[in-house]
């Protein structure tokens, strides 16, 4: 790790980021700071011996929360939401209020999960994922029950459930049925078995840089995968109509 990487990733002491914000919040004090952490919005590590330390991403969670308290008059209630949005890769609420939104860029083929800009991967509430893929309950029970979607162990959904959700729902326009979605979910399992079966050997490596490496041969596996079975199927579009 080089010395800059060493000094952004450095932790803060309570003192440290009192006397780094003090000039831009002068009102901050180790009793504020402690109160908005009892109400979970900076959550500082621990030593074992119990002190505090922020990491660089902390202050500047704390700096947004002093500001749109201060600048915006906003109440913690509502700042705890906005940072929530944030949390899960959404687009905050405008300030003068509403509700968080899907960033538009999740929407572009071959996103990854995280919005550029973004520091946080797209996690959506079941409600959320309904509104964001136009799509109905009905239609999320059912992928969810041919295994096509599925929340996480926490109850969300990625940008990946949103994309076959949208996808789906598409596809019902011509009279295809989750039902009938069942063999892309086998097809997806076997490449993925593949894939695996490349890559296993490679994240067992020892050494810097081998779980990287190994990321990176399944990504290009998987770009792979999606080309053949492009070109699979245009081939044999092209042949019936031949």
């Amino acid at each position: 790790m080089t010395q800059a990487a060493r000094a952004g990733s450095r932790l803060h002491s309570i003192g440290e980021v009192l006397a780094e914000l003090k000039d831009e919040f002068p009102e901050l004090s180790h009793s504020k700071l402690r109160f908005l952490e009892d109400r979970g919005l900076v959550n500082p590590q621990r030593t074992a011996s119990g002190y505090r330390k922020f990491t660089p991403r902390d202050v500047e969670r704390l700096r947004l929360v002093l500001a749109l308290q201060r600048d915006h008059y906003m109440p913690l209630k509502a700042i705890g939401e906005y940072l929530d949005a944030l949390d899960r890769g959404l687009e905050p609420p405008e300030l003068s209020g509403g509700r968080p939104r899907v960033p538009r860029v999740v929407y572009d083929a071959g996103t990854d999960g995280v919005p550029d800009g973004a520091t946080r991967p797209l996690r959506l509430r079941r409600q959320e994922l309904v509104e964001a893929a136009d799509a109905d309950e009905e239609l999320v029970a059912s992928l969810e029950g041919f295994g096509l979607i599925a929340p996480s162990t926490y109850g969300y959904y990625d940008a990946h459930d949103l994309e076959v959700t949208r996808t789906a729902r598409e596809l019902a326009r011509y009279g295809i049925e989750p039902r009938h979605l069942r063999a892309f979910r086998t097809a997806a399992d076997r490449e993925l078995g593949l894939i695996e079966q490349v890559v296993a050997p490679l994240r067992l490596q020892r050494g810097a840089g081998s779980a990287a490496r190994a990321d990176d041969v399944a990504r290009e596996l998987a770009t792979l995968c999606v080309r053949l079975h492009t070109g699979l199927v245009r081939a044999g579009m092209d042949r019936s109509v031949g």
